[in-house]
């Protein structure tokens, strides 16, 4: 347990190192600029590896609830210290767009206190929600589900599917990309994967427990564990909330691209540097900037 926890502290924020300084003495970035970049860049590296873990388990677990999988229990252990990491990672971005002329926020530009302050006050939700991951989730995916579920836990690490676009999306925006066929193209997919992978997978688990105990799925939430009920309650809202921001920013790229006016961005559109991610649930679940 310690060890895998242990990998997981030394592989994210050192491939962010690693990626960073490459950028900057390998292309000539400037430290902003690789920050950004390399925060997006390791937020879609466990994104891979999340989605790729949950694709084994799900197809590995004939029965939803007993079959288990040796990779549930040791990705949880790997990736938990990703979502302490990446609470630094989206301040340093903050951070580094301060200092950006033009995008300084009054009472938030000359010392690192009132940066944090004004970090917490924009990034309030992405942060509760890390938090979320791990004071509540943590536990409930790998102590208090008892060893039952890896199907369902497999299919909320597929949740993490969306984060590549979500990612590459901000690297477009920051360059000003935004007209770009890969943009627009990118955006489709965000749409596609944000809303199958996130919004639609919780009502998809409460419907695979009903189909596995042959009970109508409006029954599930009676007889589901509290702490899946209540980590749907608490994470759901979220991703439909995000989503309306995604749906909003596409609408308003329509309405431009129709007027021939310049893109704007909603500042408030999924700009931390991570989405959510994975949870709990068997029991049940769960990511910019994200978000």
């Amino acid at each position: 347990m310690l060890a895998l926890m242990t990998a997981g502290s030394v592989f994210f924020p050192g491939l962010f190192v690693l990626s960073k300084q490459t950028l900057k003495h390998l292309m000539g970035w400037s430290e902003g600029d690789a920050v950004i970049v390399s925060t997006r860049l390791v937020s879609s590296v466990q994104a891979v590896m999340a989605s790729s873990a949950g694709c084994i388990i799900a197809s590995s677990c004939r029965d939803v609830m007993e079959d288990r999988h040796w990779l549930t229990d040791a990705y949880i252990l790997f990736a938990t210290p990703y979502f302490a990491y990446d609470i630094f990672a989206m301040f340093l971005c903050y951070w580094h767009k301060l200092r950006v002329k033009g995008h300084e926020e009054e009472g938030s530009a000359g010392s690192m206190r009132a940066a944090a302050a004004g970090y917490l006050r924009r990034e309030l939700l992405m942060v509760l929600h890390h938090v979320f991951m791990v004071a509540f989730c943590f536990p409930a995916s790998l102590l208090w589900r008892q060893g039952k579920g890896d199907f369902f836990q497999g299919v909320l690490f597929l949740a993490e599917l969306s984060t590549p676009s979500v990612c590459l999306g901000k690297v477009l925006i920051q360059y000003k990309k935004q007209r770009s066929l890969l943009h627009r193209v990118n955006g489709g997919l965000m749409l596609l994967t944000f809303f199958g992978c996130r919004v639609a997978l919780f009502p998809y688990l409460y419907y695979a427990y009903g189909r596995y105990a042959s009970i109508p799925v409006y029954t599930v939430p009676l007889v589901a564990p509290w702490q899946c009920n209540l980590g749907a309650a608490l994470l759901w809202p979220l991703q439909l909330y995000w989503f309306t921001l995604i749906c909003r920013g596409a609408l308003r790229q329509f309405a431009a691209g129709r007027s021939n006016s310049p893109p704007q961005t909603f500042k408030g559109d999924l700009d931390g540097c991570s989405t959510p991610s994975n949870c709990c649930m068997s029991h049940q679940d769960g990511g910019t900037d994200r978000r």
